[in-house]
């Protein structure tokens, strides 16, 4: 993409933004904050010049819903949206991921993956950038693995809803697993279901390392909400209690230790319960903690704000503590490992020629050469104009090649994070051109003025977070009535 077509994706979106929340500046304003972070990051090398951090988030609120194939995910949905949207069954029926919005047509509609890889709002923007470096298989085109459908259910009006394949209904398995990790970062809410009918851990191996292990400890941890699905299974149980103690001890094993899972089934799927007190007990239950679910994702669009909004300060905060470290520390050491061979490589040069002049009783020639200088000689000149352009030479071989090996140090770092890894590598690569003096310790594009713009930034993210405080919240009780956010009196879901 140009840096032409960069710059109107970000008009649109700001038009977007503008049009579907006249009553929220919030949003329209962080894309500014954005541009001024782009600036910074362009000029450090993170970023090309038809690049934005505003791309790397999604500005429609986002839900994931995540698990093993025939965890129930697709009935959920299906329920959730009160339509026949996503194909359910025992077996894996889709190995795409999903996205699906509102539409006011009366129809569902599915869409190629091309219509979410254009259009910056959505989360797998220009994601086919980086299909061919995923996939396991060759080179793949976008639609083979994501798709849009579109619906008019009102509980999807503005906001995304995200239908995963399940781990191992993929025979790309790593593909799903990077891509689902893709969502999980952009996301608001993650719902992560597991089947009640197979509580042992090895049915659920990667849910349990990938989507609790790996989550629990991270800073949004909190979006995350355990589902156990199909829990109507268990009512045939002698002890149903046993069931729920079986995925309480597998999640405590992958490091989940406090608070509640969520626990429902579909009504309309569900096993009959035939004991009425068993099965009052079972919907009692169900219905308790569907009704926090639903509260839950109801309220997700306040929570997208206050997340863009810390996104600003996250990334500025990033740049200018852990990526400036990194970028200082690793300069620091290509520059002592390149005078370090420099000294080595001129050191072995002056006594192999040395030994030469002496092997060869050649001293007279050198001191013709000084002669021929202090006379003006052209030919001294020119021998002496050769051997500079030789050590030149050496000089920026030796900075290349030490340049290529830090390079490979900070890919294996930073290889848990492809999109971190590529940026690391391309400001250090521009820190380290063949064009820049050694002596510079800083980074490339690391100064006062850029350093002043993070600054702005970061004020920009809390001013945000202020004006979504006084739209949201009221402690004094002086607001009025129509200043509040209808979103407010949903009540929020009990957190894990």
């Amino acid at each position: 993409m140009s840096t032409t077509n960069i710059l109107k994706h970000l008009a649109n979106l700001e038009k977007h933004l503008a049009e579907e929340h006249p009553d929220n500046p919030v949003l329209t304003k962080a894309v500014h904050s954005f541009r001024k972070l782009d600036s910074v990051a362009q000029a450090l090398g993170l970023l090309e010049r038809n690049e934005s951090y505003a791309t790397y988030v999604t500005w429609w609120p986002m839900i994931a819903v995540l698990g093993t194939f025939s965890s129930g995910k697709s009935t959920f949905i299906n329920s959730y949206l009160n339509l026949p949207l996503q194909r359910t069954g025992n077996q894996a029926v889709d190995d795409k991921f999903t996205v699906i919005c509102y539409s006011r047509h009366d129809e569902v509609k599915t869409l190629p993956g091309v219509a979410l890889d254009a259009d910056p709002r959505f989360p797998f923007y220009q994601i086919s950038h980086n299909i061919e470096e995923i996939a396991e298989t060759g080179p793949q085109r976008i639609d083979a693995y994501v798709q849009l459908k579109t619906c008019p259910s009102e509980k999807i009006r503005g906001k995304i809803l995200i239908d995963s394949p399940g781990f191992d209904a993929d025979s790309q398995r790593t593909s799903t697993l990077r891509l689902t990790q893709h969502i999980i970062d952009l996301s608001d809410l993650v719902l992560v279901f597991f089947d009640a009918r197979h509580p042992e851990p090895g049915a659920m191996k990667d849910t349990l390392e990938y989507l609790v292990a790996a989550t629990i400890n991270r800073p949004d941890a909190n979006k995350f909400l355990y589902i156990l699905n199909q829990i109507d299974v268990t009512a045939k149980e002698d002890n149903p209690e046993e069931v729920i103690s079986a995925w309480q001890r597998s999640l405590a094993q992958a490091g989940l230790l406090a608070g509640r899972f969520y626990r429902i089934y579909d009504k309309d799927a569900a096993v009959p319960i035939h004991d009425p007190q068993v099965r009052e007990r079972f919907e009692q239950k169900r219905e308790e903690d569907l009704a926090d679910i639903s509260a839950r994702m109801q309220q997700i669009e306040i929570e997208r704000s206050y997340r863009i909004a810390a996104m600003l300060e996250q990334t500025a905060n990033t740049i200018e503590t852990q990526v400036i470290s990194k970028l200082e520390a690793a300069l620091d050491q290509w520059r002592s490992r390149v005078f370090t061979l420099d000294s080595i490589l001129l050191g072995l040069l002056v006594v192999l020629t040395g030994a030469a002049l002496t092997a060869t009783e050649s001293w007279h020639l050198v001191e013709r050469c000084i002669a021929g200088i202090s006379a003006g000689g052209v030919l001294p000149i020119l021998l002496g104009a050769f051997l500079v352009g030789a050590l030149g030479y050496v000089h920026l071989t030796v900075r290349k090649s030490v340049s290529h090996s830090i390079l490979k140090q900070l890919a294996t770092e930073y290889s848990h994070d492809h999109t971190a890894s590529k940026q690391i590598i391309r400001a250090f690569s521009k820190s380290t051109a063949g064009y820049r003096p050694m002596f510079l310790k800083s980074p490339a594009g690391w100064n006062t003025t850029n350093q002043r713009i993070l600054a702005e930034v970061k004020e920009d993210a809390n001013d945000y977070i202020q004006m979504l405080n006084d739209q949201f919240t009221d402690p004094s009780g002086h607001q009025e009535p129509k200043q509040q956010s209808e979103h407010t009196e949903q009540p929020a879901a009990e957190q894990i």
